[in-house]
């Protein structure tokens, strides 16, 4: 059945936005949320000499100090350049600090790495963010800070994460549950209503600061911000006796490049008085973080201080600055729910028809009610009706967790190694530190974040697999994030796209061009596609390819050592590290991804050839028989039977080879290493081939002259088990038929990969058959380990020794698909192995779609919790809890199943 594409021509109000979005006649994606939930601890404010993210910039630094290139908040929005944010701020009369940005385990606290340890929701948004709603709970008891840290750090590798809810925080459901939600009467006219419930058995107390601030740009000096000016926020006089007694409370804003507006709040819902407005500055305490003279009299922790200290004179009584709250005071009684109601809009802005300065709740409902139809409309569209409640539910809030963890990315290298000119000068350490070696990247974005608190920063692979689920609901923003990483502020002169910001060199696996092909052929508009799209990716993708080639095939015979790849502690050792002795790691996921690589771009050469009204068509036609030449080569060597080759003819599957002296050595370790080789496969129709004479005269000679080089890889009808295919298609694939159903006896045993809920990274075999390895003495195993990492390798906060990774997962059932496509019915292969269940590769691929939307399930509540990655035998989410970017890919998975 046909995957299901996203439709741009749908005429719902939001489709609408969208396309008035993307021909820039309406500036719709201005405001979003684009706030990260962690600005702490990164790399870019990190300006120590030893590169510690975490200690040089603590979480208790957070409230008390400006941060340099970006902010941080709870629930929060703000503008695309990051200029002016929203977020709350919370206060339950017990905690020791106020709570304004989520919590967790730095790397070193956690016993399994850097850990968030809140609860909270992404729940609902429109692309455009015209509405958004997520909840965050907030427990009634004093928030258990030093718990958390102090019983983590008491805990193993080999124990269970301490999480919030182990403390006994939400006990007896004595928490508040907070919602905001925004919805947009204009493209700048932001409505922001926050439901705050009451779920304990007991009345509570709760105090809420919404609040609005500026992003410190001026302090620094530098020339790229845009805004040399310190902006400004002050209040707007009450009127006098004579005049109508304003209902509101108003703060007038002026930025420099923002421009002029208007933020109100309205009265508190329980005694209908306006709540105080507070002010302060975002600027340093330099006395309170660092014992030194303090530069402004008021500070970023001007609130904390003033609200839960009682510090007389830590907010502005003149009632301006650059940031601002209004405080409101609740008293809740069980299950009790209370709305408040504000709104950010230009000040030269005339009245909104349905809207007055009241912020009445009638005009407020309009709005918002308007809106969750939009997105109703929307989603009906996009999620087919065909589904359960249930899985609509959960696709619904998958979309919504990619959209949320949108996030103001900024990073400009030169100026963080050398410093700011109203700044100390950093470290030389930095000089040949981290990232010394990109002075080119410039990074000032809205970009698709993996996680914004576990992983407030991009990495390039993880994007690949975020474009696919939202190419369903944002096409253009896919195409432009892809795009992206190929422009020459983000990928390297050499060649290299960034990897992620602790370290841009290292090497993620090449899924770039795989994600560009897939939404190239996804976003296809009443039968016209994006070949301007394609070919500018194309052109830099061939850059990229050719720095692989250089650097990660070390001698020359088409077999690849990657290193890193990703996969973290998959290894027996560190595969980034140099090994001893001048030994050489063969990598049979390195090769490949790199023969996935070169079908992938032949894919695209060939498309791009195909194109009569092009006068570069033969040129492409050439880079065509280049890739197909170059993929020959590789899965050549890669199937090699002997010395030089990754199959094991006696094991059935392919290995790394650990190379000492000349001698190579296979690591027989049953892991994706083995199984990555399925997924270099494509599929071409003969008719296109026939359409390119030049090409297909090329390939021709190549088969009759080269037939060594082809004589173990799938190619045309009739193969070497002489059972029927298709006549007319060319399958280009790593593995030989036979080959093929020896690998997926293996994938397919639940005793070894085959997991109740999909492809686990390492086989289960070595649960009971441990992988040993002694190199030079030093003895080294890897063992079936289905939950959190047992090894500090990587920080011991991600583990491929036995759990389910949705973004292999979902690359293994789509290369089924394929094979499918090409075998037909006549290839049937025991699922699961040994039940004597016989079913195409199609049904195979369906069934670990299957087992893969068990690991998404909704809580009592209808919400849904997208981790990072999964236990091997139980389905229990590990890793990151919000790592909502590869695993959205279940929306996928659901609705292929439609």
């Amino acid at each position: 059945m046909p995957k299901p594409k996203p439709n741009p021509n749908a005429d719902t109000p939001e489709h609408r936005r969208l396309r008035e979005d993307r021909a820039r006649e309406k500036n719709w994606k201005r405001w979003g949320p684009y706030l990260s939930e962690r600005q702490w601890a990164t790399v870019r404010e990190d300006y120590s000499s030893d590169g510690n993210v975490w200690d040089y910039f603590p979480h208790d630094h957070a409230r008390s100090r400006a941060y340099r290139w970006g902010e941080d908040g709870l629930l929060g929005f703000t503008d695309r350049e990051c200029r002016m944010c929203f977020a709350l701020a919370l206060w339950n009369e017990k905690d020791v600090i106020l709570k304004e940005r989520l919590f967790g385990l730095t790397g070193h606290q956690g016993n399994h790495g850097e850990d968030v340890k809140e609860s909270y929701y992404y729940l609902d948004s429109t692309p455009t963010h015209s509405y958004a709603k997520a909840m965050y709970r907030y427990p009634q008891s004093a928030y258990p800070y030093d718990e958390l840290v102090k019983e983590s750090l008491k805990r193993t590798k080999k124990d269970l994460e301490y999480e919030l809810e182990d403390t006994g925080a939400f006990d007896e459901n004595r928490f508040f549950e907070v919602q905001a939600e925004y919805a947009k009467a204009d493209i700048d006219d932001l409505l922001m209503r926050i439901t705050l419930t009451n779920r304990g058995p007991e009345a509570a107390k709760l105090h809420v600061l919404p609040t609005l601030w500026f992003r410190n740009t001026w302090v620094w000096g530098c020339e790229h911000e845009g805004c040399h000016m310190r902006p400004d926020m002050r209040m707007v006089p009450r009127p006098g006796k004579a005049m109508s007694v304003r209902k509101v409370q108003a703060v007038k804003t002026e930025h420099e490049t923002l421009g002029k507006y208007t933020w109100v709040a309205g009265p508190n819902p329980e005694t209908g008085e306006l709540p105080e407005m507070l002010f302060t500055e975002n600027h340093t305490n330099h006395e309170r973080l660092f014992g030194e003279r303090n530069r402004t009299r008021f500070h970023k922790d001007a609130f904390h201080r003033h609200i839960v200290d009682g510090e007389k004179g830590a907010i502005n009584p003149q009632q301006y600055g650059t940031k601002a709250a209004a405080h409101y005071k609740l008293n809740l009684a069980p299950g009790e729910s209370k709305t408040l109601t504000l709104r950010l809009y230009p000040s030269d802005t005339p009245r909104h028809t349905m809207l007055d300065e009241e912020l009445s709740p009638e005009a407020f409902d309009v709005v918002f009610d308007a809106r969750v139809r939009d997105a109703e409309q929307f989603y009906d569209i996009v999620i087919p009706q065909t589904l359960s409640d249930e899985q609509r539910l959960v696709s619904r809030q998958a979309y919504a967790g990619l959209l949320w963890t949108k996030q103001f990315y900024h990073y400009i290298i030169d100026a963080w190694l050398n410093g700011d000119p109203d700044m100390r000068t950093p470290p030389e350490q930095r000089q040949t530190g981290r990232n010394h070696d990109w002075p080119h990247l410039f990074a000032r974005d809205i970009l698709s974040m993996p996680d914004k608190w576990e992983y407030p920063w991009f990495a390039a692979w993880d994007t690949a697999f975020h474009m696919l689920p939202f190419c369903r609901i944002d096409a253009d923003f896919a195409k432009r994030q892809l795009d992206k990483f190929l422009r020459e502020w983000y990928m390297h002169p050499n060649g290299q796209i960034p990897a992620y910001e602790f370290a841009f060199g290292d090497v993620n696996p090449p899924v770039h061009a795989w994600a560009v092909w897939r939404v190239y052929k996804m976003t296809a508009a009443r039968g016209k596609r994006d070949r301007l799209f394609l070919a500018s990716c194309f052109q830099k993708l061939l850059l990229n390819f050719t720095w692989w080639v250089n650097r990660k095939d070390p001698n020359g015979n088409h077999l690849f050592a990657g290193g890193f790849l990703g996969l973290d502690n998959i290894g027996v050792f560190d595969r980034s590290q140099k090994l001893p002795g001048g030994r050489q790691l063969v990598q049979s996921d390195a090769t490949a991804w790199m023969a996935f690589y070169c079908n992938i771009m032949l894919s695209m050469a060939m498309e791009l050839a195909d194109d009569d009204n092009s006068p570069h068509s033969m040129a492409y036609a050439d880079m065509a028989s280049k890739f197909f030449e170059h993929f020959v080569s590789i899965a050549d060597a890669i199937n090699d039977i002997g010395q030089d080759g990754l199959w094991d003819e006696k094991d059935g599957i392919y290995y790394d080879q650990l190379i000492t002296k000349g001698e190579s050595e296979p690591i027989r370790i049953r892991s994706l290493v083995g199984l990555m080789p399925l997924i270099a496969v494509e599929t071409f129709k003969q008719e296109r081939i026939d359409r390119l004479p030049g090409f297909k005269r090329r390939m021709e000679w190549f088969l009759k002259y080269r037939g060594d080089l082809a004589k173990r890889i799938a190619f045309m009808a009739n193969d070497q088990d002489n059972e029927t295919t298709r006549s007319d298609m060319l399958l280009l694939a790593m593995p030989s038929r036979e080959r093929l159903r020896r690998v997926l006896k293996y994938m397919l045993d639940e005793d070894e990969f085959f997991g109740p809920y999909g492809i686990r990274s390492v086989s289960k075999y070595h649960e009971k058959h441990p992988y040993e390895l002694d190199l030079d003495g030093e003895k080294m195993s890897v063992k079936y380990t289905p939950g959190e990492s047992d090894t500090r390798m990587f920080g011991g906060n991600s583990n491929w020794r036995g759990p389910v990774w949705f973004p292999i997962n979902y690359l293994i059932l789509e290369s089924l698909q394929r094979y499918h496509y090409f075998y037909g019915e006549s290839f049937t292969v025991e699922c699961p192995t040994g039940s004597g269940n016989y079913v195409t590769l199609d049904k195979v691929a369906q069934e670990i779609e299957r087992r893969l939307i068990k690991l998404c399930p909704p809580d009592e509540e209808g919400r849904v919790l997208f981790y990072e990655y999964f236990h091997g035998d139980t389905g229990r989410g590990l890793g990151a809890s919000h790592q909502t970017g590869w695993t959205a890919l279940v929306a996928r998975c659901i609705e292929d199943m439609a």
